[in-house]
């Protein structure tokens, strides 16, 4: 797309987590998320996406021997995102990660519902 094509924004809602990760468990973090990441897809979420911290300043401080990282997942509305993680947090494969080894302190994590508001 050019510079003087304009774009258009549609809505779009995201939510963003911050979580503190072991640095120790960070793999069995990723394959957890990758998880989370495609029953979310499969159910409806536009995208899904993982990040680790890299640049970070003081703001953002984790724990000794903690990552932190941070998701996001984007839907086309608040009312589609209700629905989707309706159905994600009840399907049985992410149950079972949620019954599982707790590989993070899922009380450090920090999480809300985003809408668009400019879209450049």
């Amino acid at each position: 797309m050019g510079r003087t094509e304009q774009r258009t924004t549609n809505g779009g809602y995201v939510d963003i987590y911050l979580l503190p990760v072991r640095a120790a468990r960070l793999e069995d973090y990723k394959r957890q998320a990758e998880t989370f990441g495609a029953v979310a897809r499969e159910l409806g979420a536009l995208s899904y996406r993982e990040f680790r911290g890299d640049d970070l300043g003081e703001s953002f401080a984790v724990g000794e021997g903690e990552v932190l990282t941070a998701a996001v997942a984007e839907f086309e509305s608040r009312a589609h995102r209700d629905e989707v993680m309706g159905k994600v947090m009840q399907d049985p494969r992410v149950v079972a990660l949620t019954e599982g080894d707790e590989i993070a302190d899922m009380s450090g994590m920090r999480y809300g519902g985003f809408e668009t508001f400019v879209d450049a």
